[in-house]
């Protein structure tokens, strides 16, 4: 078991992740449950990971949390799973939206990404592999939070004033600590105003000014019914 551990792990460092499988794989069939049975099914994971093919990565992942619950190892675990979704999805977010709707882009990875580093904050706090996890987990918190904004905006062109607000609405719920909970009560104040409820206008127009008194960070626009002219650049 020593050798083939050593060996598939030696594979692994150089790079050869395919060879590195498969002697994990060898371990695996020989010593179900040796001493490396843990081990050797998260060394495929980030094999796979490494490879850049995220789906067996992940499922291998999401077995090992069913099989070893309560495994010492984990919080990597944890973290790898947020790091798979997190480099896979975060660029092609972006390079995705040219030309584009806002609406058709699919940010679940990146909330299964922010899920998973959230998991490991809570439950390993002294881990470590938090402190990276807490960051990214930041940058997810903001770029996911932008695109429900760029969401927003887009219901809030085109007329569709209460989807605008629902989407708005989540970044107050979802993502309370970013900025861009003034961009959602500005989308909110423009959409009560086109569909004439002045008093909820009114009320979130004072929610905004509260929040502008207290740190002064301002809606990034005045007028989200005017497209940006540089809209898909989520985080310059």
């Amino acid at each position: 078991a020593d050798e083939l551990y050593t060996a598939a792990k030696s594979d692994s460092a150089d790079g050869k992740y395919e060879r590195a499988i498969k002697g994990f794989e060898k371990l695996q069939s020989r010593f179900p449950y040796g001493r490396y049975a843990q081990q050797a099914q998260i060394e495929i994971a980030y094999a796979y990971y490494k490879k850049g093919e995220p789906a067996p990565a992940l499922s291998g992942l999401e077995r090992f949390v069913k099989q070893f619950p309560n495994s010492e190892h984990l919080d990597y675990v944890l973290y790898l799973k947020g790091l798979v979704n997190f480099d896979e999805n975060v660029n092609s977010f972006v390079t995705t939206l040219f030309g584009q709707d806002p609406a058709d882009r699919d940010p679940a990875p990146l909330i299964a990404a922010a899920d998973a580093f959230d998991e490991l904050i809570s439950r390993y706090p002294d881990s470590r592999y938090t402190g990276d996890a807490r960051l990214r987990h930041q940058y997810l918190q903001v770029t996911l939070a932008k695109h429900e904004i760029a969401v927003a905006s887009y219901y809030l062109r085109r007329g569709a004033h209460v989807a605008a607000i629902n989407r708005a609405q989540s970044v107050l719920t979802d993502y309370p600590n970013t900025p861009q909970t003034r961009d959602a009560l500005q989308i909110m104040v423009q959409s009560y105003a086109a569909l004439g409820l002045d008093d909820l206008k009114l009320d979130t127009q004072r929610v905004l000014d509260l929040n502008i008194a207290k740190d002064g960070i301002r809606p990034s626009r005045a007028n989200f019914q005017e497209r940006e002219t540089r809209w898909w650049q989520f985080w310059r």
